[in-house]
């Protein structure tokens, strides 16, 4: 845990304040969102407004940034590239999910007004072809990501000193980027560009939030660090950059840097009226309140995700961020404490996102197994199957797979439920390897119960804890600093006769845990894990 504890340090160090550039317009107070300069062939007189549509753009301020570009075409009709900048941001966030028609729609119809105002220049009108390959055709969206991938490297390559088109090419390469790649090729490629561009821009918005997003992988979080540090500093106003060095302290365990980072962002978004935005941002911070054991926190924010969720437009851009923002929080309050008839009586929903539907059933499916209702956990779990058919028959293969993994998880409990432990222990640990084949949505802090871990328990609930603490072991690398897989590792270290060891994870499980180590502010008795954890280091 050394290695864990002396990362928690490192990313509580408190950086120096960065000169944000302020944007004034409307007569609003200025707006401190970074220093961006995007050349165009528009009008002068439209340059300060452009740059600052660019800038909201570039932190994933969608509405704000549709407003920006559509008031510069007013300004500048000729301006061309103020309809590219529409369509770039109503695409929305270029690692989500599949868009709708309604979104297909709109940004076609940019994109054709983009084409009527006539690009002045070559370079101009490479821009909006490369924005026009995300939406053209009827290819599959990954494939057509992959297509705005390679014009965006062909941009780079007919303007070697466009920084701007090095920046969007570097978040169209993480864009595209697979998965199931281990070695992490694009995500590097891109971090290599940014980091190069970093050194000459170091208050560019879109530099240091593409960094965390190159970088937001186990293998390569600690990388994260000095963007994820300086991002939020950068573009205070916005409330992804308030969000998102929360990706990297995610990765490494710093939950209290997650909490702040997380609570900021969601007040900005309140503030923007982005609920979609709030969500995203207070579905991290109930994960990692949930770490701490602080259960009554987590509770509050379930609350108040409640009362948001209405607000959300399903059909935005970033509607998923909410929609599955709001089934998560609901799923992880209930699994993380191991409330777990509270888990079994989530009532399950039909959005438009199958995979936030999903969440509820696999944490249903949970719930019922380890309440001992075989029958239900089971009917949940199968529950789940016609979800993974239906997103592959929507071109979603990697969400596809992902409820999979959560449907071959659920039915493993289920069948231990039902006294079938050895094909329970079997299935199991096929999810969890498929899980490790791959990697979490950037719309999640975590999965909603990680495979390995819950392998790690059911082999704890058969009686093998030796095997059982090689598999917690094993989860930690992945997910560092996690309550259950700590209190697990314990309890399992302990159940093996392994006491240096079970001493090793109490204390750690004292520390993260330590100012709800007795009771909660509600009073409620403190998680039995840490009472364990007390009576094992005394």
């Amino acid at each position: 845990m050394s290695r864990l504890l002396l990362t928690a340090v490192a990313v509580s160090l408190v950086a120096s304040p960065v000169p944000a550039q302020e944007h004034q317009h409307a007569g609003q107070p200025a707006e401190r969102l970074g220093k961006v300069h995007f050349d165009t062939s528009c009008q002068p007189g439209v340059g300060a407004a452009f740059d600052r549509a660019v800038a909201l753009l570039h932190s994933f301020w969608y509405a704000a940034a549709i407003e920006a570009f559509e008031g510069v075409a007013k300004q500048d009709p000729s301006c061309a590239m103020a309809h590219w900048g529409t369509a770039l941001a109503i695409w929305g966030n270029p690692l989500g999910g599949t868009r709708t028609a309604q979104t297909l729609e709109r940004g076609r119809a940019a994109i054709e007004r983009a084409r009527a105002a006539g690009a002045k220049t070559e370079r101009e009108r490479a821009y909006i072809a490369a924005v026009e390959a995300l939406y053209g055709g009827d290819a599959p969206q990954a494939a057509r990501a992959i297509a705005y991938e390679r014009a965006m490297e062909a941009v780079v390559a007919r303007n070697p000193s466009d920084t701007e088109a090095k920046i969007f090419y570097a978040i169209a390469l993480n864009a595209s980027a697979d998965p199931a790649d281990k070695t992490y090729t694009k995500q590097l490629k891109a971090a290599g560009i940014l980091e190069t561009a970093f050194r000459r821009q170091p208050d560019h918005p879109g530099i240091a939030h593409y960094l965390i997003h190159s970088y937001d992988v186990p293998a390569l979080a600690a990388k994260g660090l000095p963007a994820a540090r300086r991002y939020a500093a950068i573009a205070p106003d916005a409330p992804h950059a308030l969000h998102m060095p929360s990706h990297i302290f995610t990765r490494v365990g710093a939950w209290q840097d997650s909490i702040d980072s997380n609570h900021a962002s969601a007040s900005a978004a309140k503030k923007a009226n982005s609920p979609a935005e709030e969500l995203h941002a207070m579905d991290y911070q109930a994960y990692a309140y949930l770490q701490l054991a602080r259960d009554d926190d987590a509770r509050r924010v379930l609350d108040e995700a409640e009362a948001i969720l209405a607000r959300v437009e399903a059909g935005s851009g970033y509607g998923l961020a909410g929609v599955y923002g709001a089934s998560a929080i609901r799923a992880r309050v209930a699994l993380e404490r191991g409330a777990w008839t509270d888990a079994a009586a989530l009532k399950s929903q039909n959005t438009t996102f199958p995979h936030a539907d999903a969440v509820i059933l696999f944490a249903r499916a949970l719930g019922a197994a380890r309440a001992g209702r075989a029958a239900d956990a089971r009917q949940s779990a199968e529950a789940l199957q016609p979800l993974v058919e239906t997103l592959r028959s929507r071109a979603e293969p990697y969400w596809a797979g992902q409820v999979e993994i959560q449907r071959k998880a659920a039915l493993a409990w289920a069948l231990h439920a039902d006294g079938r432990t050895t094909d329970a222990l079997a299935l199991a640990r096929q999810a969890a390897d498929e899980e490790d084949a791959t990697e979490k949505s950037p719309i999640s802090p975590g999965p909603i119960a990680p495979a390995r871990e819950l392998l790690a328990e059911l082999l704890l609930e058969a009686k093998q804890p030796a095997a059982a603490l090689v598999e917690f072991e094993k989860a930690m690398l992945r997910e560092p600093g996690r309550f259950r897989s700590l209190a697990g590792a314990m309890r399992a270290a302990e159940a093996a006769g392994d006491r240096a060891r079970a001493r090793k994870y109490a204390r750690a499980l004292s520390t993260l845990a330590a100012p709800t180590a007795s009771r909660s502010k509600s009073g409620s008795p403190a998680r039995p894990d840490l009472v364990e954890a007390a009576r094992i280091l005394k």
